[in-house]
């Protein structure tokens, strides 16, 4: 997903493989021609906000369109032939893996191939395990986790993170065929007709997906637009029309049903044009597509003119629409990769022509695949024996997870070769290797793309110890939704000098420099950090009111944790990520302003010494990407001292605490020159990302703040 943006990232939209269910339905019906044209509408709302996302800015609902076609067709299809014995649910399970399996693992096959020749190597190692995630149907799961991960939701999007909605459909597949059998058996029991005991049990359990995918959204919503919970209730909407379908067949009159028709139309069409990125989802909100899908459905509007005059069943009814519709599942599968990898194979964002040729080589593809893949494999004769399909499914998957595995281990070799040379590099006593070079700007020669240190693929790793969720056997960062309270001990754990760092990520970024200082100077070093929750005394705008108020909670918390420690200094150091909750009087800088003079008042009267870091330089695009892609032009990648450089709202709190026992600290001048920012500095490699500096370049910032922290311990 984006990584596009977080919210983009966040609404990247995949087919849920509704195009699955198509032959799903008794083969005693003919094929719904409005179930197709919803088809042809939600991927082309997918492809037309993954293309031009501007001009679309809801086109991600698209997903839950396709969500609620396959509940209902999946459903209507169980119940029709409803399983009573293992066997039906191996006969129904051979047909999804004929369905979907093939497409899916072509495709990210050829991306993982793709990816390898033409996306930066800084990009491999995540696309490999995203794509791994998707031949396992688990990538849902794991973008969960990376989008509450402040650092993973900053990485590039990849091109197989689209495959999160066929996962979430593939856990329904295999959750709900099990669950029409438990709820007919216990039919049977009670001696009860199978469809209302069906019907209680799917109201249940749309009720309690519903009720926690409002929750979740509202406390957590970086997870819950990929996690199976929080979508399980659209796809029971579907399996609920289902079967209210079996209970009460007939057509609603043809007034009515062109009613229906155009209101669950426009329902959609609203959401598309009117949500955004910023709209929170899925939530209540996703009820606007979903009620919208299943009125057209249950609509069922004609497909003549004739019969009803005004009713948009001719529209859904035309062969183009038709065709879209038929090969939706394979258009779905292919764009995304496409919309990721040419930019990077042209080293240039995407023009018109290239979307226009993108769009072009999706329907070419798709089409291609629906002949020769989807149709050839779904045919009966790979069903025979029943053991067949799960078999071939079996040996090509794990062809893909190979390929992906095959590709880690590049990344792994890549990365052990480039320590190596990186070690080498920090044993010498270089005058120009890293933050050094600044010194003796004329005297200190560029360094070679080949000898940059640390190299592209490792420099994405090259964080600070407090990044790793094992350092001292626990994790050293509060995250959202709850920001627990978190402490790390690094350095010297038995000196009786105990310097606190304390902060977000851009003090997290600066522990490599004190544990250079602290060898020298044998100094404790604890941390207290959390993930952009920054320590400022102000309310700051995170995605829900708890979570704000759980960060502000840990401020207060983190704060009088220091006054108790009493430790002989504070270091300091904050990123304004988000901004502050403003009353539209008082900018959010000036409200950040006064946060941090708050909390170093609290410290001076205690008495306890602190030194404020400005906050660093921030390229705003991933540093390490951007050489991958540039190599021996990796200088494009430099960027304006003016353009980086953030304001730095905690110097002017410093000036107005005014004390003797607060001093601010900039060390902005050992990072960048005059004038211009650099992606390599001294052969080294600036950033590990779009902010955040490299645990190696930190490293050799330790001459220029070990004499300033050994001045203010003096002083102490």
């Amino acid at each position: 997903m984006q990584a596009p943006s977080t919210d983009t990232a966040a609404k990247t939209a995949a087919e849920p493989a509704a195009g699955a269910a198509a032959t799903a339905a008794d083969s005693r019906r003919s094929v719904r021609t409005d179930i197709q044209g919803l088809r042809a509408i939600a991927v082309s709302l997918v492809l037309v906000y993954h293309l031009a996302p501007h001009t679309l800015t809801g086109g991600f609902t698209g997903v839950d369109v396709f969500f609620v076609i396959s509940g209902f067709l999946i459903t209507l299809h169980l119940l029709e032939r409803m399983p009573a014995h293992p066997r039906d649910l191996g006969m129904f399970w051979s047909r999804r893996v004929r369905r979907l399996l093939p497409a899916s693992l072509l495709v990210l096959a050829v991306t993982l191939a793709g990816s390898r020749l033409v996306a930066p190597e800084t990009q491999w190692e995540n696309t490999a395990r995203q794509a791994r995630a998707a031949v396992l149907y688990v990538v849902n799961w794991l973008l969960a986790r990376d989008a509450v991960d402040y650092l993973a939701a900053e990485n590039a999007p990849s091109p197989v993170q689209h495959f999160w909605s066929l996962s979430v459909e593939e856990q329904f597949y295999f959750v709900w065929p099990v669950l029409i059998l438990v709820l007919g058996a216990l039919a049977r029991a009670m001696r009860r007709r199978p469809l209302p005991v069906v019907l209680a049990g799917l109201v249940v359990l749309v009720a309690a997906s519903l009720a926690y995918s409002i929750h979740d959204t509202a406390t957590n919503p970086p997870a819950a637009y990929f996690v199976t919970p929080t979508r399980m209730w659209e796809l029971g909407v579907g399996g609920l029309l289902a079967t209210f379908t079996l209970l009460r067949p007939g057509r609603i009159r043809p007034w009515a049903a062109t009613a229906f028709a155009w209101v669950g139309l426009l329902a959609i069409g609203w959401a598309a044009a009117t949500y955004t990125g910023r709209t929170p989802f899925p939530g209540w909100q996703a009820a606007m597509p979903v009620l919208g899908t299943a009125a057209v459905i249950a609509a069922q509007p004609p497909d003549s003119w004739r019969r009803a005059w005004l009713s948009p069943g001719p529209l859904l009814a035309l062969r183009p629409v038709q065709w879209l519709g038929d090969i939706s599942y394979s258009v779905y599968l292919w764009h995304w990769p496409l919309i990721v990898l040419v930019p990077a194979a042209t080293g240039h964002a995407l023009t018109w022509t290239d979307r226009g040729a993108i769009l072009a080589a999706t329907l070419l593809l798709a089409w291609l695949t629906k002949l020769f893949v989807e149709d050839r494999f779904r045919a009966a004769r790979w069903g025979i024996p029943l053991r067949k399909p799960f078999a071939l499914a079996a040996a090509a998957m794990a062809v893909v997870i190979g390929l992906a595995g095959a590709q880690l281990a590049e990344v792994h070799h890549r990365s052990e070769r480039a320590a190596a040379v990186l070690a080498k590099g920090l044993a010498g006593k270089d005058p120009c290797f890293g933050s050094r070079a600044l010194d003796h700007p004329k005297s200190c020669p560029d360094v070679a793309y080949a000898d940059v240190v640390p190299a592209p693929i490792e420099a994405a790793q090259d964080k600070s110890d407090a990044y790793d969720n094992q350092a001292n056997g626990h994790d050293c960062w509060a995250y959202q939704p709850s920001f627990p309270t978190k402490q790390c001990i690094f350095g010297d754990a038995t000196s009786a000098k105990n310097v606190v760092l304390v902060g977000n990520s851009h003090a997290g970024q600066w522990l490599p420099a004190l544990q250079q200082v602290a060898a020298d100077q044998h100094l404790k070093i604890t941390t207290m950090l959390a993930s952009r929750c920054a320590l400022s005394d102000v309310r700051q705008q995170f995605d829900t009111a708890a979570n704000a108020t759980a960060c502000l909670t840990w401020v207060h918390r983190t704060t009088q944790r220091v006054v108790a420690l009493h430790p002989d200094l504070v270091v300091m150091a904050n990123r304004i990520s988000v901004g502050a909750e403003t009353d539209g009087t008082t900018s959010s800088e000036q409200l950040y302003l006064q946060g941090y003079a708050s909390i170093l008042r609290t410290w001076r009267d205690a008495g306890i010494r602190t030194v404020v870091l400005r906050d660093t330089p921030a390229p705003g695009v991933s540093v390490p990407d951007c050489i991958a892609e540039k190599k021996t032009a990796y200088r494009d990648c430099n960027g304006t001292r003016q353009a980086w450089l953030p304001p730095a709202p905690e110097q002017q709190a410093v000036q107005q605490v005014h004390s003797p026992l607060v001093s601010f600290v900039d060390l902005t001048d050992h990072i960048c020159g005059p004038t211009t920012c650099s992606a390599v500095t001294g052969g080294v490699i600036t950033y590990f990302d779009a902010t955040h500096l490299t645990a190696t370049y930190a490293r050799t910032l330790a001459p220029y703040l070990g004499p300033i922290l050994a001045k203010a311990l003096g002083a102490g």
